[in-house]
Formats: structure tokens, C-alpha cells, sequence
């Protein structure tokens, strides 16, 4: 029978890193976090503006429904359909024109001061479904 020893060494490491692999870290973390915050910024007002003509399409659609139970737009109360929105967050504040309202009403969406989304551009939508964003029109992507 053939006997294996094994010999072991103590083998002496550093722990640790040096300041200037530290330092390369936090600078690769930076370039990395100076790139994504304003994509991720875009993201998230992207968002906040989709939640809005969401709520724009509802409250073309509340328009509608109420038009059709009472025969005439000018009879359509949309008193409660104005104001601050998203309910949540209050980032727009949302008119309806005319007053009276007419069977060619326009919602407005404007940005309140002093918000996140205050730098965006008012968004519209109208009775033929166009949608307005600043002064670009249509029925297309107008809204991004």
C-alpha cells in the first residue's frame, strides 16, 4: 500500500484594496450612474404623460356617454371632469373648452408650476380623436 502525503503550506495574502482600484470603482460607478439617471428621468416623465392621455381618453369617453344620455353637449355637466391630474399625483391641471360645451370640445392638459412634469408641453385632445402636443397635431404618435 502506497501512502500520499500532502505537505501544506501556509501561503501568506493580502487583504484588501488599494486605494487606487477604490478609487477606479467609484469613477466607473459614476460614469455608469451619470448616463442612466437622465434616461431613467425620461422614463418616468414618459410615464407620468401616458397616465394622462389615459385619462384624457376618459374623460373623452365620460364626455361622450353623458352627451348620448341627455341628447345635446350643451346639457353635459363637466364640472367634475376638470381639474388636477392624475388623481394620485397632481401634475396637470385639465380644462375643457368651450363652456357651454359644443360638439367640438377640446381637452386640455397643462402642466402645473413648480411639478415634476413642469417643463413638458400641454397636451390636447379633441372631439375627432386628434391629439395635440405643444403645436405638433394628428392621430398618430403625437404625443410622445
Amino acid at each position: 500500500m502506497v501512502m500520499i502525503t500532502d505537505t501544506y503550506r501556509q501561503v501568506e495574502s493580502e487583504h484588501g484594496f488599494t486605494l487606487i482600484e477604490l478609487l477606479i470603482v467609484v469613477a466607473i460607478i459614476g460614469v455608469i450612474a451619470a448616463i442612466a439617471y437622465p434616461s431613467y428621468q425620461g422614463y418616468i416623465e414618459r410615464g407620468y404623460r401616458t397616465d394622462m392621455m389615459s385619462e384624457m381618453h376618459n374623460i373623452a369617453s365620460t364626455i361622450e356617454s353623458r352627451k348620448l344620455a341627455q341628447g345635446k353637449y350643451s346639457s353635459v355637466v363637466t364640472t367634475d371632469l376638470v381639474g388636477n391630474y392624475p388623481q394620485n399625483e397632481e401634475l396637470y391641471t385639465v380644462a375643457i373648452s368651450p363652456n357651454p360645451l359644443s360638439s367640438t370640445w377640446t381637452i386640455t392638459a397643462t402642466p402645473i408650476p413648480s411639478k415634476r412634469m413642469e417643463n413638458d408641453n400641454s397636451i390636447s385632445l379633441d372631439y375627432r380623436g386628434y391629439k395635440c402636443r405643444s403645436t405638433t397635431c394628428g392621430t398618430g404618435n403625437e404625443w410622445k
